[in-house]
């Protein structure tokens, strides 16, 4: 994809291919999520979906995704109301907003590792909910607060 489709496109007007290359690799949509009832603030924490591949921050079930984790955001699907849990540097929310992508970017880059060199992504400080049963606990604690 040499042209910058991001710039002159709205995400509704994208092809599947182009709304796909969006996806910078980060992780973060990935990673179990707190929010404060309160403020609607969103936490992220440490805990990656059990079909993130931790090496590649990529999904190793993408097609079957939503069958098989019920809370997986579809960005396709459910575009606007998904975006308020997505961070600020992801590239669906900031198209979204009428936003540039960042620097860092792999389409504005060229180096689909360029998100890993910047920092953004959880590449190497994620630990997967296969591995833990501290995502349990907390989901427990969750539902305790709420009683």
């Amino acid at each position: 994809m040499t042209n910058a489709f991001w710039k002159h496109k709205s995400l509704d007007e994208m092809t599947e291919a182009e709304w796909e290359s969006l996806c910078d690799g980060c992780a973060l949509c990935c990673m179990h999520k707190v929010e404060d009832e309160d403020t609607g603030e969103v936490f992220y924490t440490n805990l990656a979906c059990r079909l993130l591949d931790l090496n590649t921050c990529r999904c190793t079930n993408y097609a079957a995704r939503v069958r098989e984790v019920t809370d997986c955001i579809d960005l396709t699907e459910d575009k606007g109301a998904a975006f308020e849990w997505l961070p600020l540097s992801c590239a669906y929310r900031r198209i979204a907003n009428g936003q540039e992508l960042l620097d860092w970017h792999p389409l504005v880059s060229g180096d689909p590792d360029s998100v890993h060199k910047a920092g953004i992504s959880m590449k190497g400080e994620m630990l997967s909910e296969r591995d833990t049963d501290e995502w349990t606990v907390l989901q427990k604690l969750s539902e305790d607060a709420d009683r």
